[in-house]
């Protein structure tokens, strides 16, 4: 695997009985997860979620009653810092978007190989944020950001290339703020312009802008604090 194994509890939610039984199967094989519950009927969810208290929760997007960003919400409530992979079957760019702007942790495709759901889930819960490749097509494709030949053609300053480099690789404000040696609200007053610059309005359009603007391989472009 590479990195340190995490050990984690895992609540599976997705109304397709075949997908939940393949979920349930993937994740219970692997040695650093325990299946604490999978749930087919999304009015349930919460209250299997409550109960168990899981690390992770696999939630499928689409699904009848309450849909996966209503469920979405209503474990934001029990518990704001739950950790949620969220599956769909869209890579409609309005619905990624939606579920982006309803804060996901990471976005998968159904159809993706259960190696590739297995390390997304890991990558949850490193605190990253794994978004399909396909998705991230799909919100290029559909972001209503600033076009440039380059980000060179921008205004970023230097500070502000070095907060959303780190944005881009899925670090949080606080961690941000502690690689760079500045405050976390001086690195919200750089988001803030960034996001104005760049056209975005949200963490994931802004990191997906970065990896394809000033490339993927971006850690080590950024400068320690001075000293």
């Amino acid at each position: 695997m590479g990195d340190a194994a995490v050990t984690a509890s895992i609540l599976l939610v997705d109304d397709h009985p075949a997908i939940l039984l393949g979920l349930e199967s993937v994740f219970a094989a692997e040695p650093d997860f325990e299946v604490v519950g999978a749930v087919q009927d999304s009015r349930e969810a919460v209250a299997v979620f409550a109960r168990t208290k899981p690390d992770l929760v696999v939630l499928d997007l689409s699904m009848p009653g309450p849909d996966g960003e209503e469920v979405m919400g209503d474990l934001r409530k029990v518990n704001p810092e739950c950790r949620i992979l969220v599956l769909t079957s869209s890579v409609e760019p309005a619905t990624v978007h939606r579920v982006v702007r309803a804060g996901a942790d990471g976005y998968q495709l159904k159809d993706s190989p259960s190696t590739t759901l297995v390390e997304a889930a890991r990558s949850v819960l490193r605190g990253e944020s794994p978004v399909d490749a396909r998705l991230t097509r799909s919100l290029l494709g559909g972001a209503d950001w600033v076009e440039a030949d380059s980000a060179e053609a921008l205004e970023l300053s230097d500070r502000e290339r070095d907060v959303l480099r780190l944005v881009s690789l899925g670090l949080a404000n606080k961690q941000i703020a502690q690689r760079l040696g500045i405050g976390v609200s001086t690195v919200k007053t750089h988001l803030s312009s960034v996001f104005q610059q760049i056209g975005v309005t949200d963490r994931t359009s802004a990191a997906l802008w970065a990896r394809t603007h000033l490339g993927e391989h971006t850690a080590a472009a950024v400068r320690p604090p001075t000293p």
